[in-house]
């Protein structure tokens, strides 16, 4: 179980604890424990939250998927389906739960992931079929990747460069690169059309 909330992770301590042959058996409160766990032990899944102190979690989940491919890995965010679940999958993880879910669909989850195969719920489905290329009402930021909607959603909070770039232990000039990138995707000019783009498609709260 990885985030970086000791709250978070008490309560699903606790409703674990009380499913048969089910246990939390590591805890890891930011991305460089969690990378440590995995390495040094043999779990069956790895719960990992998508926003890291020190790392992104999805930096964190193709690090795993790089060294132990076959460990399936559910993410878990407190952001809705439609701004990260697409992105995280493309990107190897095995499911994607809200944090807000109750907890028999987080069970369900990872029963269904144990049991080897991906956990897709029936809206992140409908989100993995839109096919951006051909339709032309496909909201702009499902087509950036993770790691672009990462900085943009960042942006969108009115975060600059410098502290975006310190957040993900990353530099400067790639963050701007990133940046650069999301820009171009959007066909926006300035932090300011970010701003109110994320607003007016209730993307940040």
């Amino acid at each position: 179980m990885v985030d970086d909330h000791a709250v978070v992770r008490a309560g699903v301590q606790f409703f674990i604890a009380d499913i048969p042959d089910y246990e939390i058996a590591g805890e890891a409160a930011n991305a460089h424990e969690a990378i440590q766990l995995v390495r040094g032990n043999d779990y069956d899944i790895v719960l990992l939250d998508i926003a890291m102190p020190d790392k992104s979690g999805v930096e964190v989940l193709k690090q795993i998927k790089r060294e132990k491919p076959k460990l399936p890995v559910l993410m878990l965010s407190m952001h809705p389906e439609s701004r990260y679940a697409v992105q995280v999958l493309r990107s190897g993880a095995d499911g994607y739960v809200q944090k807000e879910a109750l907890a028999t669909e987080l069970v369900k989850a990872i029963n269904t992931i144990l049991q080897g195969h991906k956990y897709i719920s029936y809206g992140v489905a409908e989100l993995l079929t839109a096919d951006p290329a051909s339709n032309d009402n496909t909201p702009l930021h499902e087509t950036l990747s993770a790691r672009e909607y990462e900085i943009f959603y960042k942006l969108s909070q009115g975060e600059g460069v410098t502290k975006i770039a310190e957040e993900l232990c990353l530099s400067v000039k790639t963050i701007s690169t990133y940046r650069t990138r999301v820009l171009q995707k959007m066909s926006m000019a300035s932090n300011a059309d970010i701003i109110y783009y994320a607003i007016k498609n209730n993307l940040i709260d």
